[in-house]
């Protein structure tokens, strides 16, 4: 049995509890968040699927020590931010206890952040334990899978990257993040905050380069709102015709002035179609589509918990998906 530590109670980390749950090879044995008003509550609490075991605390040192039993890896789904993770991640790195987080920009931080991901390897490798950034997107879809698909391949000129979501059926915090429902003024505002965005495209962009042994020159990244053109309304959210329904970004990698890999992220409320899609130019040249495309809250909670049997085999430091090996389904 491997024993999981969660840290961040929100709906991701709910929701991987949930899936941990229906697991007959994982269970959680602590849990935390800093939100003062779970302290002491249990996980039943926050939803009657969990158990009434484990009770959540404000800290890790309090939840390890309140542990059922001795937790083997943590799974972190609190943040974005690469800088404010590292004192969560050191929190844990302390008591030797493996981490996989969902912070995006932890899914290839070396060329974006050398400074910052350098210092995560070296507080790894004095306390012993693998860390591994994933999720869906990115973690999967956009670099990993990529990755995989071109490994048949003899030569490769060009790789497009397709990611088009209609975002009515996500959490609500996605649709938020990606602008739903802001008129134009707010959404340029929120955009200039750099807190509307899909996080981790570069990131993506930067890994399906170094799985192809291939050295970007310039990477360039545009991001636009997806405009509604009439009103839409859902259960959550009341969108006029003219605000926006969602957010596009286009990245572009270049080597020696040519464009080799090409990312388009879309995710808007009411889009006609879902889609992810990997086109390849070269020998062979080929596209392959997941119709309906890979749900993105399913998918991130199931590769972080079906990641942990190739963390545990990891040696000490920070490792991205092309560096572990290949993860599974865990019952």
């Amino acid at each position: 049995m491997i024993n999981v530590i969660q840290i961040g109670l929100g709906p991701l980390g709910i929701q991987t509890a949930i899936y941990i749950q229906d697991k007959t090879e994982v269970q959680t044995v602590a849990a935390v968040d800093i939100n003062a008003n779970l302290k002491g509550r249990s996980l039943q609490d926050l939803n009657s699927e969990l158990s009434n075991k484990v009770l959540i605390q404000n800290s890790v040192k309090n939840a390890f020590e309140e542990a059922v039993e001795k937790p083997n890896v943590a799974i972190i789904t609190t943040v974005s931010n690469l800088e404010k993770l590292i004192p969560q991640l050191e929190e844990v790195a302390k008591l030797q206890i493996p981490v996989i987080s969902t912070c995006e920009e932890l899914s290839y931080p070396w060329l974006l952040q050398p400074e910052l991901s350098k210092k995560i390897d070296n507080i790894c490798k004095k306390y012993n334990i693998a860390c591994l950034g994933t999720g869906v997107n990115p973690g999967f879809l956009m670099d990993y899978l990529p990755a995989v698909l071109s490994s048949v391949c003899k030569n490769i000129e060009h790789i497009t990257i397709e990611r088009i979501q209609d975002a009515t059926p996500r959490r609500l915090p996605f649709q938020k993040k990606i602008g739903a429902g802001l008129d134009l003024k707010a959404f340029k505002e929120k955009e200039l905050e750099g807190t509307l965005r899909h996080v981790g495209l570069q990131e993506s962009m930067y890994l399906v380069a170094h799985s192809l042994g291939m050295k970007l020159d310039t990477v360039t990244e545009d991001l636009e709102p997806v405009i509604s053109s009439k009103e839409i309304v859902t259960k959550d959210l009341k969108i006029k015709a003219g605000d926006a329904r969602g957010v596009e970004q286009i990245a572009m990698g270049y080597q020696n002035g040519n464009c080799k890999v090409k990312m388009h992220f879309k995710a808007a409320i009411g889009e006609d179609r879902s889609y992810d899609r990997i086109t390849i130019k070269g020998t062979p040249s080929f596209s392959s589509e997941i119709d309906g495309g890979i749900n993105g809250d399913i998918a991130t909670c199931a590769i972080t918990i079906n990641s942990i049997q190739s963390l545990l085999k990891a040696p000490a430091g920070l490792h991205t998906m092309a560096d572990i090996g290949v993860p599974g389904y865990i019952n």
